[in-house]
């Protein structure tokens, strides 16, 4: 968990898609006191969606230690899966209120 003194990482991600599904890919960057990274990949068969995700997830993962996030990013499917819907999800099974599996788990 951060705390006060954790340094602010800045995250600034895109995903995107070539057909859907098709071929993607995924960049992040993250910035930490003045200093910048870049990461990206992608995937021969995969959605827009899957692409959003991975940015956020590989940038999150990327971090070596407890850090206070901002993270930026176009994508409402991204926004709102993690700040309105994962809650319920949990809660659920991980199943949407139509009883169906959650999408890109």
């Amino acid at each position: 968990m951060a705390r006060l003194a954790d340094p602010l990482v800045e995250i600034f991600t895109d995903g995107a898609c070539s057909g859907n599904p098709g071929p993607g890919g995924w960049g992040a960057l993250l910035i930490c006191q003045g200093v910048e990274r870049e990461l990206y990949g992608g995937e021969a068969e995969t959605t827009n969606n899957r692409m959003e995700l991975r940015a956020a997830i590989e940038a999150i993962l990327a971090l070596k230690r407890p850090s206070k996030i901002r993270l930026c990013t176009d994508s409402t499917y991204l926004k709102d899966g993690i700040t309105k819907w994962i809650s319920k999800w949990k809660r659920n099974g991980w199943r949407t209120a139509a009883r169906k599996p959650v999408k890109n788990i």
